[in-house]
């Protein structure tokens, strides 16, 4: 179960990560709400994975999570280059993330 909650994590930081453009500044409340939502639920989450899962896995699982959602967001909805270089290297972050899993121990 600890596994879920870390993806879950991951995919709130998505969340949090993602929005953070349209708060501009905090200044736009629904925004700033999904945000401060996705951060909390992010926290929550990973602290939940962290019984069975150690720190440095669930960490480094959660970022890049986080950077290979948010990369695909911003590909996919704020029109931001798909180069073969920059897809390449969201591949390799998506093997590192599936590496740890494998390479890690739970408790």
């Amino acid at each position: 179960m600890s596994w879920v909650y870390l993806v879950l994590a991951g995919l709130f930081e998505v969340g949090f990560a993602s929005t953070l453009k349209l708060t501009e500044g905090f200044t736009k409340l629904w925004p700033s709400l999904i945000f401060a939502t996705c951060l909390l639920l992010g926290f929550v989450f990973l602290e939940k994975s962290l019984k069975e899962i150690p720190i440095g896995t669930a960490y480094a699982v959660w970022t890049g999570i986080g950077a290979v959602g948010t990369a695909i967001v911003g590909i996919l909805v704020y029109k931001e280059p798909a180069t073969a270089l920059r897809l390449f290297f969201i591949a390799t972050l998506v093997g590192s993330i599936i590496g740890l899993k494998y390479a890690t121990p739970t408790q």
